[in-house]
C-alpha cells in the first residue's frame, strides 16, 4: 500500500502534480485515452490533461504529423537558399507552372495539326507564367 501514496510524508506543494507522472508504453488503441506528455489517463469528456494541462486534441495531431513536419521544413529550406518568404512562394509557384507545362503534353492528345498547335500554345503560356514568376521571385530575393 505504500506505493499508492509515494509522497505521503512529503508536503504537497501547489506547483507539484497530485499524481506522480508515469512514462509507460501505451498500446495504439489506448493512445487516444492517455496523455502523450505525462502518460496519465484522461478524465472522460475532458479536453485537457488534469495533471500537466496538455491539450488532448493537439497531442494526437502532433504525434500524427510530427514526421511529416520534419520532412517538409520550409523555414530551413528558405534559409539555406537565402530567400525571403515572398521569393520562396514565387519559387514554388514557378516550379508548379513548369510541372503544369510538362503535364499538359501528357494530358491532352493531339490528333490534328490544330489540336497540336493548341497544346503548344498552352505549354507556351505555362512557360511564360513560370518565367514571369521566377523573375518576380528573383527581384524579391534578399540582398
Amino acid at each position: 500500500m505504500a506505493h499508492l501514496a509515494p509522497n505521503y510524508e512529503e508536503r504537497q506543494e501547489f506547483w507539484k502534480p497530485a499524481v506522480s507522472t508515469r512514462h509507460a508504453v501505451v498500446p495504439a488503441e489506448m493512445s487516444e485515452h492517455v496523455c502523450q506528455e505525462c502518460g496519465t489517463d484522461f478524465v472522460l469528456g475532458s479536453r485537457f490533461c488534469y495533471v500537466c494541462g496538455a491539450d488532448r486534441s493537439t497531442s494526437r495531431a502532433d504525434a500524427a504529423f510530427a514526421d511529416i513536419r520534419a520532412l517538409i521544413d520550409f523555414g530551413s529550406l528558405r534559409d539555406a537558399l537565402g530567400q525571403s518568404n515572398t521569393s520562396m512562394v514565387a519559387l514554388m509557384l514557378g516550379c508548379a507552372c513548369l510541372i503544369a507545362a510538362i503535364v499538359t503534353g501528357f494530358v491532352f492528345t493531339a490528333t490534328t495539326l490544330l489540336d497540336w498547335q493548341a497544346v503548344q500554345l498552352w505549354r507556351i503560356e505555362w512557360l511564360l507564367a513560370a518565367i514571369a514568376i521566377f523573375v518576380a521571385g528573383f527581384l524579391l530575393k534578399k540582398k
